[in-house]
């Protein structure tokens, strides 16, 4: 039986097809894609990217075409915004290639539920590996609250000097994203 796709990922993968083609001609890549709501407006965020980065003159060039050719697809029914924009240095990680791309890189993280381990909904570490149900990230060491063990002791202490190596389900993770430091 075929999964039922929602209108906004069918809206984001439709734009992305008919995106990644101008991106490509302008010399960039789509990044992301996503269709929101934010209170009563829609936003059609496209986010482009290249080697060495993009700038206003790349999302310019994009967002002008792109906006002739969904004006012409008839993609979106609702009044929109088209936003063309890079996805910044702390750019979030949602698809598998954006996962690929990023192991060895340093990641923060927000959860919906928190760690059994250290009692944290927040995380920051590096991405070793991922898979399509779970994220592995070698944490920093993080103090663990009090369950039996001294109080500011971290995870690292707490287990011998170890790494604190956590695979976490995608599905618990709000948000994953490059760590920026600030």
């Amino acid at each position: 039986m075929a999964k039922k796709v929602s209108t906004r990922a069918r809206i984001e993968a439709d734009a992305e097809k008919i995106a990644a083609p101008i991106a490509e001609k302008h010399g960039v890549y789509i990044y992301d894609v996503d269709y929101v709501k934010e209170g009563p407006e829609y936003y059609l965020n496209i986010y482009i990217d290249k080697e060495e980065g993009v700038g206003i003159l790349d999302c310019e060039a994009v967002s002008r075409e792109l906006s002739d050719r969904l004006d012409e697809v008839d993609l979106i029914q609702d009044a929109y915004t088209l936003v063309v924009s890079s996805p910044g240095l702390g750019r979030t990680l949602t698809k598998d290639r954006h996962l690929a791309n990023s192991i060895g890189e340093k990641v923060e993280g927000k959860l919906f539920k928190a760690l059994s381990k250290t009692g944290a909904k927040e995380f920051e570490g590096i991405l070793l590996s991922w898979d399509a149900d779970t994220v592995t990230i070698e944490m920093e060491p993080v103090p663990v609250k009090a369950r039996g063990k001294k109080k500011g002791k971290t995870e690292q202490e707490a287990q011998a000097g170890e790494p604190a190596v956590i695979t976490v389900p995608r599905k618990d993770i709000a948000v994953l994203r490059l760590y920026l430091d600030i």
